[in-house]
């Protein structure tokens, strides 16, 4: 018998000791525990997930119950208490005698018996009193309230704050707490709107519009997407919304040369690929032989003739693309801020001093690739985060150096997505604010 609980903690600890993507660890062990219940996973999946997300805010409750402080408790009891807080916070169906006595026959069996009592007590408390903790209050302390209640580090929301209101960065929290639904992508050359939706409602998937962009769907209630017949066929990709702009806002000519050279998974290019409707070259570059691979299998599965996925190092300069590319794609590897609300530990792995790396490199990468774009050819930087720092800056930064020059994106964007920003040339989505993930995206023309 597997103790569903203890494979929950050696996926915490897998996550918050080891530095390992919780995305990653849970796929891996429910992979290992496919055997178990539909529910037993279930059970899995959101405990760990809902851990990570509130891992703040549960640090901050057993602090009010703890003589010990959370950083200097053993890394198990620390993780230990953590899933169990959640379950006793936010999983009214699980009893709080069953979490609390599982906790202290867990911390039993992996050799903390002396600990059995600290346990026991610092969980009764909390499941006694949950609802007399008090938490910072919005009014005296805004960053502070942000921080415990949306389980967010200071150090991001202070960067927020000094670029956006602050009920825009609320707006931005709270986002990363609520449910993200799964997007698809259209291929409109192999199949009609009107037979997509058939082939997916007739699956029993719920199907919804997107207000962006006409061949984006919304879809859920589906168990696996490679047994949805429609994605077998090549009729529709996953991909989100915001990363669907990119290849809008590139705007392919017929018979264009592209290169997108930090691809991996490959949404944008394959966009780009079905504009170009089987017409022009796009080259999906990146640095991982196994991203590179499952790039190769993709383009195999919607059977796309015009696109080759290569392995490159974006950093170092190829001379032989120089001047060659009519668009480049730089998506650039980024903190991720964005993307908090669909990879929950990113907010706890970035740092300022790797986020001043992560700039470092963005750089070096612009000012190898920008050489690959042909007069009056087009550059799209874009990131999945929402900070000045890797955005704005690095757009100053860019057109002092390179004989570059933004162009307004308006023609390319729905009336709701225009702005002063936008018609200047670049687009700035924030979640919770907009309906996408956080992403920037800019246009760039090379002038000589």
């Amino acid at each position: 018998m597997v103790n569903i609980r203890e494979i929950i903690l050696d996926a915490l600890m897998e996550i918050t000791e080891e530095e390992a993507y919780s995305h990653l660890v849970l796929r891996s062990v429910l992979e290992k525990y496919q055997y178990l219940d539909k529910r037993d996973r279930a059970f899995i999946t959101r405990v760990t997930e809902g851990t990570v997300e509130n891992m703040i805010e549960i640090d901050y409750i057993i602090e009010q119950f703890s003589r010990v402080r959370i950083y200097n408790m053993k890394p198990l009891i620390r993780n230990l208490l953590r899933m169990s807080v959640y379950q006793l916070k936010y999983m009214d169906s699980v009893p709080d005698s069953a979490v609390c006595n599982e906790a202290v026959t867990i911390a039993q069996k992996r050799g903390f018996y002396n600990l059995k009592g600290f346990v026991n007590g610092v969980l009764r408390n909390i499941a006694r009193s949950m609802n007399t903790v008090e938490y910072p209050k919005k009014e005296e302390d805004p960053i502070r309230y942000l921080s415990i209640r949306y389980s967010m580090p200071v150090w991001i929301l202070e960067k927020w704050l000094q670029q956006f209101d602050f009920d825009s960065v609320e707006k931005i929290c709270r986002s990363t707490h609520e449910q993200h639904g799964t997007y698809v992508r259209c291929n409109f050359e192999k199949a009609s709107k009107e037979q997509i939706v058939a082939e997916l409602e007739g699956q029993g998937i719920t199907v919804k519009d997107h207000p962006y962009l006409e061949y984006a769907l919304e879809i859920s209630n589906y168990n696996y997407m490679k047994a949805v017949s429609a994605f077998k066929k090549g009729w529709i990709s996953v991909q989100d919304v915001s990363s669907m702009l990119v290849a809008e806002i590139a705007a392919p000519n017929w018979g264009d040369t592209v290169i997108d050279v930090c691809a991996a998974p490959g949404g944008k290019a394959m966009h780009i690929a079905d504009k170009l409707r089987g017409s022009g070259y796009v080259e999906a570059r990146d640095i991982s032989p196994e991203k590179v691979e499952r790039m190769k299998e993709e383009i195999e599965r919607v059977g796309a003739i015009n696109i080759k996925a290569a392995l490159r190092d974006a950093t170092i300069p190829d001379p032989s693309s120089e001047q060659m590319a009519d668009i480049v794609l730089a998506d650039v590897p980024c903190s991720g801020l964005g993307v908090i609300g669909r990879k929950q530990d990113i907010k706890y792995k970035m740092t300022p001093e790797r986020q001043e790396e992560i700039i470092r490199l963005q750089r070096r990468i612009l000012h190898v690739v920008q050489g690959y774009v042909k007069p009056g050819g087009i550059l799209i930087y874009s990131t999945c985060t929402i900070g000045a720092d890797e955005n704005q800056m690095n757009l100053q930064w860019f057109l002092k150096y390179f004989p570059f020059k933004l162009e307004s994106i308006d023609p390319y964007l729905c009336e709701e997505l225009r702005s002063r920003t936008t018609q200047g040339g670049f687009l700035q989505l924030l979640p919770g604010v907009n309906k996408t993930d956080g992403f920037f995206i800019a246009r760039l023309r090379r002038l000589s």
